[in-house]
């Protein structure tokens, strides 16, 4: 898989309604109505009908739907999905194609049921929808996965558009080799499931990368965690996936940064078990930032292996300041072993596996956030 930029392959837009950084512009291609469409800003033309109209049927748009496109370009499957939905809000920064998509409903029984935003996705307030279909920008997959299942209210589902193996890493299962925090942090959120895979030369000009359309339902109600805490956690686990949670948890300087919380939060609190059920909400609001930094340009999902993690000895003999008190170390230790925790590894372990894990911690007034 190549390691440079995904690009977003609708083709009929820019970026998918999200600002991206200056292309070049010399790579161009003619598209409809004498629009140029840049290779190198991500454009790439859905040519296969086919595809499009799998993808609408595969949503399930209702008649009742409002649905939400992000990034339409010129309306190939906006067309698609205002003939099936109530309404259609579509997201688009290209002002050549919100020009294009005005232009192309007008006058017909559709004019009155398109919205358009002019801006950027990651930047504009959503308004309420039921369902969101679309092709995405790839480099900003993670981010963009996460702003939606911020949204209240809960939409019903998403059908999106994206990069082959950002896809798979998103639907992986415990013990399968792709999986990762991304999965963990998207599928306690929503149940996901892969539709079908878009080979590249559906597209003109053809992206570098295959894609693939996941289906996501936001689970109601979210589940009663804090979410800051939870990546924490997870963020931990995941940066020695294959390692035991008692290696990981025996590092020295993953002890002092836990003891440091634990003083910090015996001090300012009184314990935070009540307050983390009722948190929810709050930290689900973050979800578009903290998951900013787990892709790379390519719009992998990138943990640390041991080549590049700092590995501390036991703890206190690390090369960061301050020792680990053993009573913390045995708290920490003795809770892992006693429940069963210590010899589980992060590559393989369910929802159920880190909501335990996290409540033993908090339990033991351990934080993560």
């Amino acid at each position: 898989m190549s390691s440079k930029k995904g690009k977003g392959v609708d083709g009929l837009r820019v970026a998918g309604g999200v600002k991206k950084g200056k292309g070049s512009g010399k790579q161009q291609n003619s598209g409809v109505s004498g629009l140029e469409f840049h290779k190198s800003k991500g454009q790439h033309i859905l040519k296969n009908p086919m595809v499009v109209q799998a993808i609408v049927d595969k949503s399930g748009v209702k008649s009742t739907d409002v649905v939400l496109e992000i990034g339409p370009g010129t309306g190939n499957l906006t067309m698609k999905l205002l003939e099936k939905a109530k309404r259609v809000v579509a997201i688009e920064l290209d002002p050549r194609m919100v020009l294009e998509l005005q232009r192309r409903v007008q006058g017909t029984q559709y004019e009155n049921s398109l919205q358009i935003i002019h801006g950027d996705f990651m930047k504009v307030q959503l308004p309420f929808f039921d369902l969101c279909v679309a092709n995405i920008p790839y480099n900003i997959s993670s981010p963009l996965t996460f702003k939606l299942l911020a949204h209240r209210p809960a939409f019903r589902a998403a059908v999106i558009m994206y990069q082959h193996e950002f896809a798979m890493r998103l639907v992986a299962k415990p013990g399968d080799t792709m999986y990762c925090r991304l999965a963990a942090n998207t599928q306690l959120l929503a149940r996901v499931n892969h539709l079908l895979k878009v080979g590249k030369n559906n597209f003109r000009p053809p992206p570098k990368v295959d894609s693939s359309v996941v289906r996501i339902e936001p689970r109601h109600p979210p589940p009663p965690v804090n979410f800051l805490e939870w990546d924490g956690l997870v963020r931990l686990c995941f940066g020695r996936k294959n390692k035991t949670l008692g290696a990981i948890f025996r590092q020295g300087s993953t002890l002092q940064a836990l003891e440091s919380n634990y003083k910090m939060y015996k001090a300012l609190h009184h314990g935070l078990t009540e307050g983390t059920a009722h948190s929810t909400s709050k930290g689900i609001e973050s979800l578009a930032s903290i998951m900013m930094d787990v892709e790379d340009d390519a719009g992998h999902v990138e943990e640390e292996d041991d080549d590049v993690m700092e590995v501390e000895g036991e703890a206190g003999t690390g090369s960061r300041k301050g020792k680990v008190t053993p009573e913390f170390k045995n708290k920490i230790m003795g809770m892992l072993t006693t429940q069963g925790f210590d010899q589980l590894r992060s590559s393989k372990m369910a929802q159920e596996d880190f909501l335990r894990l996290l409540a033993a911690f908090n339990a033991e007034g351990i934080h993560f956030a």
